[in-house]
């Protein structure tokens, strides 16, 4: 089977979140399982000399953006096993960010009117053309609409998937006219449009064969108002073609017993490592080396991720017997109060305003319990990390959240982690409450570790779910 799996972001080329690790793992799963599996990028000028030396250039043609005459250079490069595609234009990708600027839409859709075109040049048609998010939504409306006129491309199956339905691509409606080269015939009849607006996301829920995303709630609760982000509707419509496929994480980089980042390695069934992790983390942070409960936060310090209800709760918390490491950038205010808390209470509370990968992993490794209180979250990846190492998380049961980590049950002893239903600080703080008296009973509290550190998040399992999706289309 033939995969050309088109995302705006893949690390280690470029990324800025969960898609760009999704991008990278999922395909060198793929290819390890025997399919053809291909990934095409744009060329953006984040990429390292040291990457972006290494690619090919194959050729290069002119793409027609509306009535704009465009240069498209068409780049391969052979990495980890996977063969990549990147579509070179200076005009659209020679940028310091990703995303973020006014021509946003002109510059995606330049990217998939390319896409379009470079499949046949490459000699390379796919069985499934799998899009990811808004940036390459409307790939599934250009193989069924703009060029069904290429006989080879009638046989292609689309699939999208949904990272984080917030994000969908809104445009003046002439846009599809003045940007694809396509006549307004879909917009006014409502299949595109959305609040009198062209809606990629829209789009591509309509067009593709098949949708999915990053987990089975997630999949559900897009479903409703409250986190449809206005496309609830038209996913209720389209809900017999709609599924969730939970992220995996890297098995081989997130290994206690091999984890190069942290000075002392462990397993499920000896946690000696860790108790050491934990005290080497205590001293770096300045904090007592002690036997109480370290929770650890590793994130965007925002409301999204519900750190709000951690701050409200901060005073109360602090009455307890415990210590909080903090490792993250955000809202101004938050940075400010994390701050202003680890000043007050330096034996306590260590603040860390940055982005540290290796410290983040220290953090996983030398934590007891870790805190991700999203207000919503598609899947999540901290959460599934830091159960890798022992570390139990205390999670907002939404989304990837509630599909990933079990609350601990005192009755049968099972269970991975802590969790509250309920959007508040008083039960985020019944949450941790639990957790820090857990901590207090060693036997049970190395039993609920083991059962973290023994579920199984890699990328070989979501792969096969995956697997499992494409011929389900391919059939069908």
């Amino acid at each position: 089977m033939k995969i050309l799996f088109a995302a705006a972001e893949c690390a280690p080329f470029f990324k800025t979140g969960g898609l760009g690790d999704v991008a990278a793992a999922l395909p060198k799963e793929l290819v390890k399982k025997g399919l053809d599996c291909r990934v095409v990028l744009p060329f953006h000028h984040k990429m390292s000399p040291e990457l972006r030396d290494q690619c090919e250039d194959l050729f290069h043609f002119t793409v027609s953006v509306g009535w704009r005459n465009q240069y498209c250079g068409i780049k391969r490069l052979v990495y980890a096993g996977v063969t990549y595609y990147f579509i070179d234009n200076e005009y659209y990708f020679a940028r310091d960010g990703l995303y973020g600027y006014d021509d946003d839409g002109e510059r995606f859709a330049f990217f998939q009117l390319a896409i379009m075109e470079m499949m046949e040049r490459v000699h390379f048609i796919p069985d499934v053309l799998h899009a990811n998010d808004y940036h390459t939504a409307l790939l599934p409306f250009l193989v069924k609409e703009k060029f069904r006129w290429i006989q080879a491309y009638n046989e292609i199956k689309t699939i999208l998937t949904i990272h984080n339905i917030e994000f969908q691509g809104w445009y003046a409606g002439d846009k599809l006219a003045d940007w694809f080269g396509v006549g307004l015939e879909r917009y006014e009849d409502g299949t595109l449009r959305m609040n009198n607006c062209l809606n990629y996301m829209k789009g591509g829920i309509l067009y593709a064969d098949r949708v999915n995303t990053v987990s089975p709630t997630y999949a559900q609760e897009i479903q409703t108002p409250e986190f449809g982000a206005g496309l609830d509707v038209i996913l209720r419509m389209e809900s017999g073609k709609l599924s969730g496929i939970v992220n995996g994480i890297d098995y081989d980089a997130n290994n206690p017993e091999t984890d190069p980042l942290i000075a002392h390695h462990f397993t499920a069934s000896d946690f000696t490592g860790k108790k050491a992790n934990k005290a080497d983390l205590q001293k770096a942070m300045g904090l007592p080396v002690k036997d109480v409960p370290l929770l650890a936060v590793v994130s965007r310090l925002t409301r999204q991720k519900g750190f709000h209800l951690l701050l409200e709760e901060l005073p109360s918390l602090l009455q307890q017997e415990m210590q909080l490491v903090v490792l993250g950038t955000g809202d101004y205010d938050f940075e400010q109060a994390f701050k202003g808390y680890a000043q007050a209470f330096p034996d306590k509370i260590s603040a860390n305003i940055t982005f540290d990968v290796a410290l983040a992993q220290r953090m996983y490794a030398g934590a007891d319990i870790f805190l991700m209180p999203s207000a919503f979250e598609p899947c999540g990846l901290s959460q599934m990390m830091a159960m890798r190492y022992g570390t139990l998380p205390v999670v907002h049961e939404i989304g990837g959240l509630r599909d990933t980590v079990t609350p601990f049950n005192p009755v049968t002893g099972r269970g991975t982690g802590f969790g509250f239903q309920d959007f508040s600080g008083y039960q985020f703080m019944k949450a941790m409450e639990k957790a820090v008296t857990l901590y207090r009973d060693k036997p049970i509290w190395q039993q609920v570790m083991k059962q973290a550190m023994e579920q199984d998040f890699s990328w070989q399992t979501a792969c096969n779910a995956y697997l499992a999706l494409y011929e389900e289309v391919v059939t069908n």
